[in-house]
């Protein structure tokens, strides 16, 4: 069986994304690297490579996930499994505020954390997109 992702479902899950980063909204068109597929659940973990375990992601993101599929809340310990593109909404588990992508849910809250989404430079990159109006300013 092959690992690898056909170009024609990597195709469908960017047509089915909107070409759209599906953890931090980033349009490809707008991106300084191709996006890549992500597996939601690794192949490691036992996740098939079918278009509904696919996600579209930067390479930041994908690979700051990793084969992750869950992190811990930093206050209780608990576990809590990251945010799912192909079972989540967005709006549910994030909101964006400014350039920050801000946690609505434990779900969103381990997310941003594991992703980085917040870090400096994926602020900087928001910021710069915002300001070419080629990313929101708010949603959720």
């Amino acid at each position: 069986m092959s690992t690898e992702i056909s170009g024609t479902r990597r195709a469908e899950v960017a047509r089915r994304a909107d070409f759209r980063r599906e953890y931090c909204l980033i349009q490809e068109r707008d991106s300084g690297f191709p996006h890549q597929v992500d597996h939601i659940i690794s192949r490691k973990h036992g996740g098939p490579s079918s278009a509904e375990n696919l996600a579209l992601a930067c390479i930041i993101c994908n690979r700051n996930k990793g084969s992750d599929i869950a992190s811990l809340i930093e206050q209780t310990g608990e576990v809590v499994r990251l945010f799912t593109p192909r079972m989540d909404r967005w709006a549910e588990h994030f909101r964006i505020d400014g350039q920050s992508i801000e946690p609505l849910s434990q779900v969103g809250s381990v997310t941003v954390r594991l992703l980085r989404l917040n870090s400096a430079e994926r602020l900087s990159e928001r910021a710069l997109l915002q300001t070419l109006g080629l990313y929101p300013t708010a949603a959720g």
